[in-house]
């Protein structure tokens, strides 16, 4: 037979499951940007790591360097993920409370 604390733990993960599926569809709704190049490119990602906007200064089109373009874009999509990323960690360590789970640190 189970040990009574036992159903307390179990209680405890249901709460908290909910808890972080809440909190990764608050995450999902949320966007973040990251811009490179002192603006020339932005990128704007959603806390489900989709891209939703990308904006490449004019100018540089019309100079035609598609390297610096790609390099500047690759920079702000890697800087959105990162920061999508931190953002979501954050969250769900508010909800962990302190708790050790491995993937949350």
């Amino acid at each position: 037979m189970a040990e009574p604390g036992m159903f307390d733990m179990l209680k405890q993960a249901r709460s908290l499951q909910k808890q972080m599926s809440k909190i990764q569809k608050k995450i999902g709704k949320k966007k973040v940007s990251v811009s490179t190049g002192g603006g020339m490119a932005e990128v704007e990602i959603t806390g489900k790591l989709v891209v939703t906007r990308v904006t490449i200064e004019p100018s540089l089109v019309a100079k035609g360097d598609v390297a610096f373009i790609q390099e500047l874009v690759k920079s702000a999509v890697n800087g959105a993920i990162t920061k999508a990323q931190d953002m979501m960690n954050d969250e769900m360590k508010q909800v962990a409370g302190g708790l050790d789970i491995p993937g949350m640190t």
